[in-house]
């Protein structure tokens, strides 16, 4: 499978951040998700999903598992089950997520209404 990010359709997520997805197949699922500062991505956890996530443009303060830091473009962090992770975007950013397995939330949001 071959994607061009041009040709994917952002998705509105709320009024700060808008998400793609990049490529999914077999287990994984990789989504980029742009936010406009002070975009929010609450702290939550996942009860199936691991996370990894690389910040491609801009700033965030992270919380995984309570433990906060401020990434920038080039740094990364993993959310493994039920760790608690959250994002503010500190300017405007851009983030690289990939799950495992797929995010099945993120494709049904995908369909047209």
């Amino acid at each position: 499978m071959i994607l061009h990010n041009n040709d994917i359709p952002s998705r509105k997520v709320d009024e700060y951040a808008s998400r793609k997805i990049l490529g999914t197949g077999g287990s994984l699922m990789m989504v980029e998700v742009s936010f406009k500062k002070g975009g929010i991505g609450e702290v939550h956890s996942h009860e199936a999903h691991e996370q990894t996530s690389y910040i491609v443009k801009g700033k965030f303060e992270v919380s995984v598992d309570g433990v906060k830091s401020v990434l920038v473009a080039g740094d990364s962090f993993y959310a493994g089950l039920r760790v608690p992770h959250g994002v503010v975007a500190l300017e405007d950013s851009i983030i690289l997520d990939v799950f495992t397995p797929l995010r099945l939330d993120f494709l049904e949001a995908e369909v047209p209404e």
